[in-house]
């Protein structure tokens, strides 16, 4: 669709209308931005609604003081419209989120002429079940009724949490519409022990069979999706609903434009969604709970009908289960090389290139097949009960107890199938053709794959945790690389996507992100100039330290030099790379400088910027000590903060398995891992970083590096060029 002149002049217009309704002037970069992505979208071509033109993304690097959600707002929303195409925001962050929702929408409506409606999408987890509030208040009085074990699942072999008034002002607030059902809107932090017993999932959900279904929140949350002009989401939502075929949450990925803000987490977030886990000793017991709930179950049928020969199926398979597990632990356990420490009760070991001992492949190839059996048995009974929901049939089972069960077995359903997708993930050949990542897809039409993107061997490995009464081993599964899934899933069939954060460049370059989310090669990539005068703002100052961070006495020179370093300033953050060196430094300088030193840890994050604040609007000193969350998350403009340390540079911890994965399948091409991975990936945590200092245009300060590798290595000066120009000051 090309760039018509009318959708030109409502993108101009609706800019002009913003800047002066905001008394603001207009900046270069936002400009810039506003252009790029108005181009892009206007030369996706389509037939009848459909994409024609090749997948391609648009990558926009734009630092802070950009300006970012207003230009793609501008610029995307007239040419969705007249697409009839959904908005899809996403981000990674519910701070973004909120203020997305809650101010820039607002504001861009109220200041401009441009008629549209937006709604905030959220998944089913996030919402008030009725249907499990119900049967909790009913369980507070029944001390062992039928679905408890329902709640075992949740928080094995721990006390009930939550009191019954608890439950039932819940009750109370959401009937009277005090309150919208939202997780997010409660007056207070519900635990995630306590929310679990009160939420459901997919597997489920009864939907339109629900007798509450006419008041259900998550459906009422719902209803202005397929009618609103923007859904904003998150990341993990837009992946969750990928995973489901896309469409089952949000729009469908060919009607849709999708803007992800926050980008460079995208693809962390896709391994993370694709990874699979089973620990071995808890699913065992998971499957004595199954047995037990299978006993309380079986009066409800009559012999001889369907179901009553599935629960027997059922209690046939997962015996099965059992018994390859038993085996699989005895395996691992014994034929392992777990290296524990004094002060570590876990140990780690990952399988190189992702290859299985013959030993254990062969008890992952059983354990695929007997856990497959359950899943089938378990569906098997849920469609069953689903049955019974249909009034319009004769049916064997009567609707009260499909009601009582049929969330009972979607649970163990959804459990059983989570651990399939290990087994399957562990029996996949390395380079061979690839498995369906769970059940759902099994049966769907193949993606196409990028054909530019080979990706390496998944990452496998087993962790065996010691408790003081207790042991387990854990098996793991991990994609490498998230870029076929990512092409696959998303890039190959969204009708478009841009992409935009203030950190998508490594070393000034897009190949990192190209290579982990695997964008396709017609995407366009630009970064956005900085209105800021760097050089004029900061200093980035590299001063003289006795230590490496690889010697022994690290900790004692920071101890030592920390309180040189911030004298004379009103609002310093320090950051570090470990918890444990922070709470040490911490502890040490503490009783020298009381009420001056506030770590992340000593109490909510909120609350620990509050104090901070509170501090600096008194007319006091307040020194920050965090840790990685701390140096890309939080926004302490002006006087709050005039000061970032960084202790030691941000390379990864060398012990992850799925970086390790990496790193060997790089060596075996011929690459250098610590040059292409463990570089790149610490310079764009420390532009994140050294990002918390200048927040504004007016923002002046100053970056203290106390990692002397950054000039006594050869790597160091390609760190220090992909910083913002400040001016830098070195000591020799």
């Amino acid at each position: 669709m090309a760039l018509t002149e009318d959708i030109k002049q409502q993108i101009q217009q609706s800019y002009r209308e913003v800047l002066a309704g905001k008394g603001v002037r207009a900046r270069y970069g936002q400009r810039l931005m506003i252009a790029e992505i108005a181009k892009y979208m206007g030369e996706i071509t389509e037939n009848d609604g459909q994409r024609t033109s090749p997948p391609a993304a648009c990558v926009v690097e734009a630092g802070t003081g950009t300006g970012k959600t207003l230009a793609y707002l501008i610029a995307a929303i007239p040419v969705a419209r007249a697409l009839g195409k959904t908005l899809v925001i996403s981000t990674a962050t519910v701070a973004l989120q909120d203020q997305i929702v809650l101010k820039d929408l607002p504001d861009l409506k109220k200041h401009s002429k441009m008629d549209f409606s937006w709604t905030l999408a959220k998944g089913r987890g996030r919402y008030l079940c009725m249907s499990r509030l119900e049967s909790r208040l009913h369980d507070e009085g029944n001390g062992d009724s039928d679905t408890m074990p329902l709640f075992l699942l949740d928080s094995p072999g721990t006390e009930e949490p939550g009191t019954r008034a608890f439950f039932e002002e819940m009750l109370a607030s959401y009937g009277s519409r005090k309150w919208d059902g939202d997780r997010d809107h409660w007056p207070e932090q519900i635990p995630d022990e306590i929310w679990r017993q009160v939420t459901t999932d997919h597997r489920q959900c009864t939907n339109r069979h629900c007798s509450y279904f006419d008041s259900c929140a998550f459906f009422d949350a719902r209803k202005d999706l397929d009618e609103v002009d923007i859904v904003v989401a998150n990341h993990d939502l837009v992946l969750a609903d990928l995973a489901l075929g896309g469409g089952a949450i949000l729009p469908e990925p060919e009607n849709a434009l999708f803007i992800f803000d926050e980008a460079h987490h995208l693809p962390d977030k896709a391994l993370n969604h694709f990874a699979a886990a089973v620990p071995l000793n808890s699913t065992r017991q998971w499957l004595k709970q199954l047995s037990q709930m299978l006993a309380k179950m079986q009066p409800y049928f009559a012999p001889a009908t369907q179901a009553a020969k599935t629960v027997d199926r059922i209690s046939s398979a997962s015996r099965d289960v059992d018994l390859v597990l038993a085996r699989v632990y005895e395996e691992t356990e014994q034929n392992t090389g777990w290296e524990f420490n004094e002060e570590r009760r876990s140990a780690q070991w990952r399988y190189p290139e992702g290859e299985l001992p013959e030993a254990l492949a062969e008890l992952a190839a059983d354990s695929r097949i007997a856990t497959a059996n359950l899943v089938r048995h378990l569906g098997a009974l849920a469609d069953e009960l689903q049955g019974a929901f249909d009034e319009r049939k004769q049916h064997e089972i009567d609707r009260d107890t499909a009601e009582a069960w049929y969330p009972v077995i979607g649970a163990f359903h959804s459990r059983s199938e989570d651990q399939l997708r290990l087994w399957t993930a562990w029996t996949e050949q390395i380079g061979g053709p690839k498995v369906a990542e769970d059940s759902e897809q099994a049966n769907s039409d193949p993606k196409p794959q990028s054909p530019s993107h080979k990706s390496p061997p998944p990452a496998r490995w087993s962790v065996r945790q010691r408790w003081d009464h207790a042991e387990d081993i854990t098996l793991y599964s991990s994609p490498v690389l998230a870029n076929n899934l990512l092409y696959s899933r998303l890039w190959s069939r969204a009708y478009g996507a841009v992409l935009t954060s203030a950190t998508l460049t490594a070393l000034g370059r897009f190949d990192r992100l190209q290579a982990r989310a695997g964008l396709p090669e017609a995407s366009r990539l630009l970064v956005v100039p900085s209105s800021f005068r760097y050089a004029e703002m900061a200093t980035v100052e590299v001063p003289s330290m006795a230590c490496m961070p690889t010697d022994d006495g690290f900790a004692d020179e920071l101890i030592k030099r920390l309180p040189h370093v911030w004298a004379g300033e009103t609002a310093t953050l320090v950051l570090f790379t470990s918890r444990r060196q922070m709470h040490q430094v911490r502890d040490a300088l503490a009783p020298e400088y009381p009420d001056l030193i506030i770590t992340q840890d000593d109490m909510s994050r909120g609350e620990v910027l509050r104090q901070h604040r509170s501090r600096i609007d008194e007319g006091r000193a307040s020194v920050l000590f965090g840790v990685a969350s701390f140096a890309e998350g939080i926004d302490l403009p002006g006087k709050y903060l005039h000061h970032v340390v960084i202790t030691r540079l941000p390379f990864s911890v060398p012990d992850d398995p799925i970086e390790a994965g990496l790193a060997e399948w790089i060596s075996q091409r011929g690459g250098n891992p610590f040059m292409e991975i463990t570089v790149p990936d610490a310079s764009i945590k420390l532009v994140q970083a050294v990002g918390r200092l200048l927040r504004t245009e007016e923002d002046t300060g100053r970056v203290s590096i106390l990692d002397r590798r950054i000039v006594a290595r050869r790597y160091g000066q390609l760190l220090l060029d992909s910083l913002p120009p400040f001016r830098r000051i070195i000591e020799r």
